[in-house]
């Protein structure tokens, strides 16, 4: 239960900073930080467990079928991401209370941010895999709000599209890759996927696995060549690079990498992949750092290198390394968090992040310019400050790396250094030109100033985290550092030291080389830069929307070439691929037909056939007659419920009834609005085409239902639902207990689709003008607003013999041809006589029903029937059923499907309707005086 409420607080808590906007910024943001707080105070209420080497997991079966459960999974490693998530998060909303100006929605920001907090809270905590794929597309879909919260600005949405883009690709990538995994291990429980590394690795499909899970991991920590999103992203605003780029979202990918690294590791291809992307990604964005003149590009492609460093440390593949690359997850979070804050209020405050500008802040904000001094240092890896163990860790490593040999692996320690030297030098540019370096030049604001107060808060936090994990990390950082290496590993701990000293060895000199390197390439960076500004320019931005660009220019250059506005062409290509994909399948049968013989035909079924096959063909005679055709199909519809009746298809033939009277009344209805007669409009050539595709699609249906009807049914699924309808379901009529339990999951997609469809009918009708004709083909003028005497009266009388026929089909649903569906579709059958016969006006004045809302409760009592299973430990959707005895009555069953069958009644009823009087209304205004005939 705790696990749920850490993951469902912030959802939950969404709602409060809109509802509490309107009390003020303060109210907003206490509102905002309820849900975070209490989570927080959960997550410390269970770290003693976590601490002493428990490992929680709750579980809720969902769809046990497809593997997805609602598993969440509290370990060492989840349980570091989680508490970086809130309390970063808290410290996020503390500071964007000031940074956010009075004039923009801060109730909207909040909420977007407490969305992404919950949607990463979910990916971190799920202990299924599938379970934990659908929180991260919502973190992409999250950010995607976020990074576009100023939608005015061109660079926001372009930074906000590419983001979603990219990190949207790679979660369709590691879609592939965990449905792979699962089918490699039969699981997608984390338990069994990481307890399953040998089976995995033995399997033919582990490359294809790995390189689909690293495509997911690498776009989203940015790791090259997908990093250019990263710094286009940095047009949100800081609180959001904050929390997002530097905390929590880019970590996600090193997650992932981190909570896989049992199970996925340990392989050549791993080390190969993972070291090298890893390796590129710090050389490349410790380089372009440099260059940089904007404040946050500078830590955009910083946070690039570091996360390249923990990709890097993972790829080295050992536990020494992954012990590292733990532990300057923490160290990044808290250093980086701080300096993106430090850089948001030097912003705030001056205007510009234009490093050539923003000069000499010592003079105007020393508090702040301590706070970003120390964050820098951290950064460069200044010995007593946390960055610089982490840096340590990894030096070591590095070495210990090269020992085993191969030249690639010395090129580890010397990348490792250089990358150093360019860290060193990028934080004292970040250091001397915003805080020295002269008088600042043409600010926008002028003279600068300290922040309030408590907007530096948070950075004072972090910045004293940087100092105390340096200098005291053994009474700080070790024992989490200890729980998430070991979750990580999946093992036993290997012996490392969080010391500060380890006397004079090789690491210790990379880091003076890396200081020392560092300071002087920063006093010779100005040479450099003149270097750099004469490259040819690449902008990751223009190259994407480029990309889109001519993405949409083939896509409108294919969809010209099939699309022309002809419905006649569209279905003759939709039956022409149709045939031939049908006829390749069917080529490589050695027989198609069966040994079955088929059943004797009998006098009074061919006589259906033929009628059947007469409306047909007189349909397509008399199509241009749009009247007269629409009656003949209604022949044809009758045929069918007729067939479905003769063959112990009641059901069927039930539904097959009601859906042909809604469907002629609907086409009616659109009829009356246009021309009686339609001009002929094909050509003999397309008569001919028409007519051969017609009749080897004819030929096609009629060959595969000899085929079908020849062949036993020993396969048929039929046999399981007609032996356990009665002891699975309660019910003897197998094809309701089908719809509502064997298949309830199916039927609530199919009336939540039904209820949207609704919506969007009556969104697109919304303040439509349609001229109404007067007068009939021949001429003959129409009455206005006059309704039919005879009909009047009998449709009144006949509603409540049709409503009470609609509760007998309904409830006797579950054992006898009937249910929620057909009951729904007789009751909005009844109440469409009555507008037609009695008008708008008069109904809406005596049955004043809201058919959106009663779509929705359908949809939604539906969907709570559902849920209500859960909470007794069953999977999503089962139904229960007993038998009951009262006086008079004896004994009868009740089964809870009939709640479920409740919300497709009512969603029915109003999904028909809206449509049915939506588009009835557009009769309402007053005929034009232009005639359709």
């Amino acid at each position: 239960m705790e696990l749920l409420l850490i993951v469902g607080l912030p959802f939950l808590g969404i709602f409060l900073p809109v509802l509490f906007e309107r009390h003020g910024r303060l109210a907003c943001s206490l509102a905002t930080a309820v849900a975070p707080l209490l989570g927080l105070g959960l997550l410390l209420w269970l770290a003693p467990r976590l601490l002493a080497g428990e490992l929680l997991v709750v579980s809720q079966p969902w769809l046990p079928q497809l593997g997805f459960n609602l598993s969440l999974r509290l370990d060492g490693l989840s349980f570091l991401f989680a508490l970086m998530i809130l309390g970063i998060g808290l410290l996020v909303i503390l500071y964007a209370r000031y940074y956010l100006s009075e004039r923009e929605p801060i109730g909207r920001f909040f909420a977007y941010l407490l969305l992404f907090m919950g949607a990463m809270l979910g990916v971190v905590l799920s202990e299924n895999l599938l379970l934990m794929l659908t929180f991260w597309e919502l973190t992409s879909l999250s950010s995607f709000l976020l990074i576009g919260f100023w939608g005015k600005r061109s660079d926001a949405r372009k930074g906000a599209r590419m983001a979603l883009a990219v990190t949207g690709g790679g979660g369709l990538a590691l879609l592939a890759g965990i449905l792979l995994i699962g089918h490699m291990v039969g699981s997608f429980e984390l338990s069994v996927v990481l307890a399953s590394a040998e089976v995995i690795h033995a399997h033919a499909l582990y490359p294809v696995a790995l390189v689909l899970v690293l495509l997911g991991a690498f776009t989203k920590s940015a790791q090259f060549p997908f990093h250019f999103w990263l710094p286009h992203a940095m047009s949100a605003p800081t609180p959001v690079s904050a929390y997002l780029h530097s905390a929590t979202m880019v970590k996600a990918g090193v997650f992932l990498l981190a909570r896989l690294y049992p199970a996925m590791a340990g392989s050549d291809l791993w080390f190969q992949l993972v070291a090298l992307t890893g390796l590129t990604t710090l050389l490349f964005g410790a380089f372009m750092a440099l260059f940089q003149n904007d404040l946050k590009g500078v830590l955009a492609y910083s946070t690039i290198s570091h996360l390249g460093l923990i990709v890097l440390l993972l790829g080295m593949d050992s536990q020494l390394s992954n012990v590292a690359a733990v532990f300057h997850i923490i160290n990044h979070a808290i250093f980086k968090a701080s300096l993106f804050m430090a850089a948001g209020i030097i912003d705030h405050e001056t205007g510009s992040r234009d490093l050539r500008r923003i000069n000499g802040m010592w003079k105007y904000m020393p508090h702040t310019a301590v706070l970003a001094m120390v964050a820098s240092s951290s950064m460069a890896g200044v010995p007593l400050l946390n960055g610089f163990l982490s840096k340590e860790m990894f030096f070591g490593e590095a070495v210990q790396h090269a020992l085993l040999g191969s030249f690639f692996n010395w090129l580890i320690p010397l990348a490792a250094t250089v990358a150093g030297v360019f860290s060193v030098a990028y934080s004292l540019r970040f250091i001397h030109s915003v805080f020295f370096n002269g008088e600042p030049v043409n600010l926008p604001k002028f003279p600068p100033h300290e922040p309030p107060r408590y907007m530096k808060l948070p950075v004072e936090v972090l910045v004293f985290l940087c100092i105390v994990v340096g200098m005291l990390p053994a009474y700080t950082v070790a024992p989490v550092l200890a729980v998430a290496a070991q979750a990580s590993l999946g093992g036993a701990l290997p012996e490392y030291s969080l010391a500060i000293w380890h006397g004079f060895n090789l690491p210790l000199m990379m880091s003076c080389v890396a200081l020392v390197g560092g300071t002087l390439i920063y006093v010779a960076h100005k040479p450099m830069l003149r270097w750099y500004e004469g490259l040819p320019e690449l902008d990751a931005k223009e190259m994407f929307e480029q990309g889109v660009e001519r993405l949409v220019l083939g896509a409108g250059w294919v969809t010209e070439r099939l699309e022309n506005g002809s419905l006649q062409r569209y279905l003759a290509l939709l039956l022409l691929s149709a045939l031939v994909l049908t006829t390749v399948t069917l080529a490589p049968m050695p027989q198609l037909v069966g040994e079955r013989p088929l059943t004797p035909l009998d006098g009074i079924t061919a006589l259906g056939m033929l009628v059947l096959a007469a409306s047909g063909v007189l349909t397509a005679i008399f199509h241009r007659q749009r009247l007269i055709s629409l009656l003949i199909l209604g022949v044809g519809g009758l045929l069918v419920a007729l067939a479905f009746a003769r063959f112990s298809a009641p059901d069927l033939a039930l539904t097959q009834l009601v859906v042909e009277v809604a469907t002629i009344i609907l086409l009616m209805l659109a009829l009356y609005y246009l021309p009686s007669v339609s001009p002929p409009e094909s050509t003999s050539l397309r008569v001919l085409r028409d007519f051969c595709l017609a009749g080897a699609g004819g030929a096609m249906i009629g060959i595969l239902a000899y085929g079908v009807l020849t062949r036993g049914y020993d396969t048929s699924i039929a046999e399981f639902f007609l032996a356990n309808s009665i002891s699975g379901g309660g019910g003897t009529n197998v094809v309701n207990v089908i719809l509502v339990d064997f298949r309830g999951f199916d039927t609530l997609g199919e009336i939540t689709v039904l209820a949207i469809a609704a919506v969007g009918i009556i969104a697109m009708l919304d303040g439509l003008r349609m001229i109404n004709p007067t007068c009939d083909p021949q001429g003959r003028r129409w009455a206005w607003a006059k309704n039919p005497l005879i009909l009047m009266t009998l449709s009144r009388l006949l509603l409540p013999l049709a409503l009470l026929i609609s509760a007998f089909i309904f409830l006797r649903g579950h054992n006898l041809p009937g249910g929620g569906f057909i009951a729904g579709l007789i009751t909005a059958v009844a109440l469409a006589l009555q507008y037609i016969a009695n008008g708008v006006a008069w109904m809406e004045q005596r049955m004043p029903l809201n058919y959106q809302r009663m779509a929705g409760a359908g949809v939604l009592i539906a969907g709570l029937t559902g849920l209500g299973s859960l909470i007794f430990d069953r999977p999503f959707l089962t139904s229960a059923f007993g038998h009951f005895e009262l006086p008079l009555v004896g004994e009868f069953e009740l089964a809870t499907a009939i709640l479920f069958d409740l919300g497709v009644y009512l969603t029915v009823i109003g999904a028909t309707q809206m449509v049915l009087v939506n588009i009835g209304k557009l009769a309402l205004s007053p005929p034009a005086s232009k005639e359709i005939h």
